[in-house]
């Protein structure tokens, strides 16, 4: 499994807001989607998530989004090394991905660029 970075989720109130001042730290533009009632926002290593807190408490819960070069290999990868693939791999708007508790219990996405 290839990493190729690692993107940071924030859940905020107000989306807008937020993407005025990420835009400006990072210097890049916003790609918006929706997501499962949730509204979204990618700058730069940032994730912006906003919607209900029933889904925004799901949210929480992952750690940090890991872009890899193929979903398949990365799932193949972490389950022989003992990881718990719980969702996934799955078609996004921007690719697939999957949800994996590590052995430490920590929980992370793991996303490709790749069409489903």
């Amino acid at each position: 499994m290839e990493i190729l970075g690692t993107t940071l989720r924030i859940c905020v109130d107000d989306l807008d807001r937020a993407i005025v001042f990420y835009e400006r730290v990072t210097g890049g533009r916003a790609l918006r989607f929706e997501r499962g009632g949730v509204s979204v926002a990618a700058v730069g290593a940032f994730l912006l998530m906003s919607g209900p807190e029933e889904e925004l408490a799901v949210l929480r819960k992952v750690a940090a989004t890991v872009a890899v070069t193929d979903v398949d290999d990365a799932h193949a990868t972490l389950v022989g090394a003992g990881a718990q693939v719980i969702a996934g791999p799955v078609a996004t708007p921007a690719g697939r991905n999957l949800i994996a508790v590590h052995p430490d219990g920590s929980v992370f996405e793991y996303v490709d660029r790749k069409p489903a």
